[in-house]
């Protein structure tokens, strides 16, 4: 059997760059080298490099130049938390290429890279979630702060096109708004701000195997001495616990299963994603969707893979054989 070249595409163009750094290595280690010929590719905005060759992606026609030798890659396996790997961007190159790649396409991709638009396109089935406003740099800025200054405090405060946890505050008091969405400014032109909700934090991740969507065992997140998992508590050790599988009521756990198995249908979702949610009254209220979640030594999925006996070779085989 012909190996494939695959593309570890890591780096990336936000503040997540570094975190996708760490989610890229670990990938690149564990392709099965006698099913693949791996390559890691750190994306910046000026120039893709193929490491540890330090040459230039040629973005024509997706290749590179070793020694003498043209190697066209064959695959890629997207590693980038944001932009351009977490908002279609990367995928619309993929598609026009014609290059198979290992997560959700480009819309689904795009949609969920948008918190408030996710929302609204999960709304239409019925899945319980936190009351919300999104609020642009153009908007009138007194105007909303207003408006949210109605709403149940706390709130958080989180941009609304960012991930891991960048530039989120949770405020608790109505004059705390306006210093908390320009906050949110430095890191996006739109914030959404969503009502607290008390509660355990929980995260299912859900991937496609031989057309069956299926679920790796549910974490439970205690955010210690943090309000809420922040950057910080995500990772820095020690800062956060992560209990697999989570101690929660088996039909609560169906409850959240289901609900993230339905939600990977009705985005049309590919690869592995993974949904997070707050157990309110211990019915799973939607947070958010990651199409690109963390695959560091520190990053959840693979703390589900393990504890599944699933391991990370055999993983990120089936997910580029998905794609093919």
């Amino acid at each position: 059997m012909q190996k494939l070249n695959v593309a570890v595409m890591c780096g990336g163009f936000t503040a997540e760059q570094n975190i996708s750094l760490l989610s890229g290595e670990l990938v690149y280690k564990n392709l099965d080298p006698d099913r693949f010929n791996p390559f890691k590719v750190v994306v910046s905005k000026n120039k893709w490099i193929v490491e540890p060759f330090n040459t230039t992606v040629n973005l024509q026609d997706f290749s590179f130049l070793m020694g003498a030798e043209i190697v066209k890659f064959d695959a890629a396996f997207i590693a980038i938390h944001g932009s351009p790997g977490e908002d279609g961007k990367l995928q619309g190159y993929f598609d026009m290429k014609r290059i198979p790649y290992n997560n959700s396409g480009m819309f689904a991709s795009a949609i969920t890279a948008n918190k408030f638009f996710c929302k609204e396109a999960i709304r239409g089935i019925s899945i319980p979630m936190a009351k919300g406003v999104l609020v642009r740099k153009s908007d009138v800025l007194s105007e909303k702060v207003r408006e949210i200054q109605t709403m149940q405090f706390p709130v958080f405060v989180k941009p609304n096109n960012n991930g891991s946890s960048y530039g989120i505050s949770k405020i608790k008091l109505p004059e705390e708004t306006e210093k908390a969405l320009i906050h949110a400014f430095t890191f996006d032109d739109e914030v959404l701000v969503e009502e607290g909700m008390t509660g355990t934090e929980v995260t299912c991740a859900v991937f496609k195997h031989k057309d069956k969507i299926t679920s790796l065992p549910i974490c439970e997140i205690v955010s210690g001495k943090h309000d809420f998992f922040d950057y910080t508590a995500k990772y820095t050790d020690g800062e956060a616990e992560e209990i697999v599988p989570a101690r929660i009521p088996a039909d609560v756990a169906a409850m959240v299963t289901s609900s993230s198995e339905k939600i990977f249908a009705h985005l049309g979702c590919k690869g592995v994603i993974r949904i997070d949610y707050i157990l309110k009254d211990e019915i799973p209220h939607f947070l958010e969707v990651n199409t690109v979640p963390g695959m560091s030594e520190s990053s959840i999925v693979p703390k589900m893979l393990a504890a599944a006996g699933i391991p990370l070779r055999e993983f990120f085989t089936n997910l580029i054989n998905e794609s093919l």
